[in-house]
């Protein structure tokens, strides 16, 4: 079995030739890669409407967890702005309870992906479709921040669960700017453009979090903290079982789908990634079974949806991480951080945590990557990209992603009937024509039709165009540029034989591929039209039609 599809946790093929010195890196790795995940888990749970305290939790099961099992040698995993705006929308309808029986359905459809070897399935996923939404979960978090970097106060009873309805609020309550709150941000998102060049080892986002939290308390500015909003809660995560029932699982099946498929895409990707920096191969069909046990953990432990992150996954790579050691390190320090650091967390101003999550937002939104495509890319990629973009924002990810998966495949089933043809062989008077002494030699009761591309239903029609003439009485068809056939097709093929049948034109078909002969065979088509009128070479074809 190749290694890739191996179903054995990464973490037991590492253990094997372990050593003192690489588990001192990794010690070091997971350390700093926990700096990093602190203030990016409290600011992501945030950002997903609910409160700090579930990030960490995030961070410290699912991460163990997907370390421990998965199948990548360096993936960190814990929440990730890709779901932030999902979550928020579930628990804004359908409250903690229906996120976590949302997250446990992912977690088992992510879990039957791996066991049924699904994990290449996810390169059928278009890259436009991935930039699209990308960019529009870029655009959602950050308009979901703007509100707290500015300080906006909204009357009570608004509704802002859609981003255009956020966007409408903003404009309507600009008036109530809180110039104090606009000071910390600001502060706070200069030090994380300019932090990086002072120095690579500290996180820019937790120096903007001490920065923020010594103007507020030092300075005594008027700014919102995350202790005025949210109840602080330093305790270990526990056992959360939630209620199952019939109709709350259908009414979050949709969301468990979605929040599966955007793991599973997420996490493979950060894997990729991964594996370009360390000259390494993942076993994707593990890696999906440990995202399915990590989700399900997290939600039971009052957790959110986790994927692999792959800024963190970066951080540990580069600071010495190479084995699923470093992840499990990683979470241990944040059960540290959870039981002694927490209660601070009450003192990080909103601000800092917009800041923080613009700076997240402007990351992964590859805008260099999404103008490079508008001005390279085929025009029907240029409008799936486009408007997987504006739905992503205006409705939502499952909306974004189903239009369009529906529209790639339709233009690409487009593109490709266009490369589809039937044309039939011209008739040359060997005399007149230069390259006589190559043409073939076809009796004139034979008529010969070329067929080139996949014949599948949205080109099937055109072998309804082959027609012959009164004193036809046999049709070749040459076949060698057809890799493969459906059954609209087939069909098609079955209507041409009858036709023939009525005018007493016999049919003989030349050079079948593998594909379209087994088709053909499964239909009964070939034993109909009679395997002696099937030849290997259109000279073979040729004979045959000559006969008749």
């Amino acid at each position: 079995m190749n290694s890739k599809d191996k179903l054995k946790p990464m973490l037991f093929s590492n253990l094997k030739n372990y050593s003192v010195k690489q588990f001192g890196s990794d010690v070091v790795a997971g350390i700093i890669v926990a700096i990093i995940a602190l203030p990016l888990s409290i600011a992501l749970a945030l950002a997903s409407g609910v409160g700090p305290e579930e990030g960490l939790y995030t961070a410290i099961v699912a991460g163990f967890i997907i370390s421990f099992l998965g199948g990548s040698r360096v993936q960190i995993a814990g929440p990730t702005a890709a779901f932030a705006t999902i979550v928020a929308g579930i628990v804004a309808t359908k409250g903690m309870e229906g996120l976590a029986l949302a997250t446990i359905f992912a977690g088992i459809l992510l879990i039957l992906m791996g066991v049924f070897r699904l994990g290449t399935l996810i390169k059928f996923i278009p890259y436009t479709i991935t930039t699209g939404f990308t960019a529009g979960i870029a655009v959602t978090i950050l308009v979901g921040q703007i509100k707290d970097f500015l300080g906006l106060t909204y009357p009570a009873g608004t509704v802002t669960v859609e981003t255009m309805e956020k966007v409408s609020a903003i404009v309507s309550n600009i008036g109530t700017i809180n110039f104090s709150a606009l000071l910390v941000g600001v502060i706070c998102l200069a030090i994380q453009i300019v932090w990086p060049k002072v120095s690579k080892k500290i996180p820019g986002s937790l120096v903007a979090v001490l920065v923020g939290i010594l103007m507020v308390k030092v300075i005594g500015l008027n700014v919102n903290t995350i202790g005025d909003l949210y109840e602080i809660k330093g305790a270990l995560p526990t056992l959360r079982v939630p209620t199952f029932d019939f109709a709350t699982i259908r009414s979050v099946a949709g969301d468990g789908f979605t929040i599966a498929i955007l793991a599973a895409i997420e996490s493979l990707l950060s894997c990729v990634v991964a594996d370009s920096m360390i000259n390494s191969h993942h076993r994707s069909n593990m890696e999906l079974i440990a995202q399915g046990a990590g989700n399900i953990g997290s939600a039971l432990f009052g957790g959110i949806p986790a994927t692999g992150a792959i800024a963190r996954t970066a951080a540990n790579i580069k600071n010495g991480g190479r084995t699923p050691v470093a992840g499990m390190v990683h979470s241990l320090c944040l059960v540290l951080v959870l039981v002694v650091l927490m209660p601070y967390a009450a003192l990080i101003p909103m601000p800092t945590i917009a800041a923080i999550l613009f700076m997240v937002a402007y990351n992964m939104c590859q805008w260099r990557t999404f103008v490079h495509l508008c001005k390279t890319a085929p025009k029907s990629d240029i409008f799936v990209l486009v408007i997987t973009f504006v739905l992503t924002i205006v409705f939502d990810l499952v909306v974004a992603i189903e239009i369009g998966m529906v529209l790639a495949c339709l233009l690409f089933m487009k593109r490709m009937s266009e490369e589809s043809g039937i044309r039939g062989w011209k008739y040359y008077d060997p005399d007149d024509d230069p390259d006589g002494p190559e043409l073939k030699e076809i009796p004139k009761h034979v008529r010969v039709y070329e067929i080139s591309g996949p014949m599948f239903f949205g080109d099937a029609d055109l072998i309804a165009q082959i027609g012959f003439k009164d004193f036809t009485r046999a049709l070749v068809i040459r076949m060698r540029g057809v890799p493969a056939i459906d059954a609209t097709a087939m069909h098609s093929f079955e209507q041409l034989y009858e036709k023939c049948k009525e005018n007493g034109v016999q049919l003989v078909f030349s050079h079948v591929n593998e594909q379209p002969m087994e088709t053909m065979e499964k239909d009964g088509f070939v034993e109909l039209v009679g395997r002696e009128n099937f030849q290997p070479h259109i000279d073979d074809a040729l004979k045959r039609a000559a006969e008749i």
